[in-house]
């Protein structure tokens, strides 16, 4: 039996302003990744990881976080996106019947920013029944020279 390794999504991407990281990474892989900034990989090794297992995912960390946890806190200061994916159905356009052979209630998956407080907010039941997928975690790369 052969074991595949998912890369997907283990990435880490920094423009001007901001630094981009997959979500697939586990907070071991994570704290390894020399292509990662130092500084961020120092902010999670100091203030996340004593809140979280190093064989969690940062996708796991981030769908389970509690609203009212500390690390939530931590993220607000880092000014931390997430890029989700959430199972939406299409709806049909107004006036357009099944003439034009358009159909409402098809599922699409469809891209949206969350602050990782809403992301918090939302309760894990509700995350699971709308389909969330968390891709990508993004942190202010000014608000880390701040910390």
């Amino acid at each position: 039996m052969q074991k595949t390794v998912y890369e997907d999504y283990k990435y880490s991407v920094q423009d001007t302003a901001r630094i981009y990281v997959g979500c697939k990474y586990t907070f071991g892989e994570f704290l390894e990744e020399e292509e990662i900034q130092f500084k961020f990989r120092l902010v999670m090794q100091k203030y996340i990881l004593p809140e979280a297992d190093p064989e969690d995912t940062l996708e796991s960390h981030l769908y389970y976080l509690a609203p009212d946890s500390f690390l939530v806190k931590i993220y607000r200061q880092m000014k931390a996106r997430v890029r989700v994916l959430v199972l939406e159905e299409r709806k049909p356009f107004p006036g357009i019947g099944s003439a034009s052979g358009r159909k409402g209630g098809k599922k699409r998956y469809v891209t949206r920013q969350l602050t990782v407080e809403e992301l918090a907010n939302i309760a894990p039941q509700e995350k699971e029944r709308q389909g969330y997928v968390i891709q990508e975690l993004s942190v202010s790369k000014l608000a880390l020279t701040a910390l």
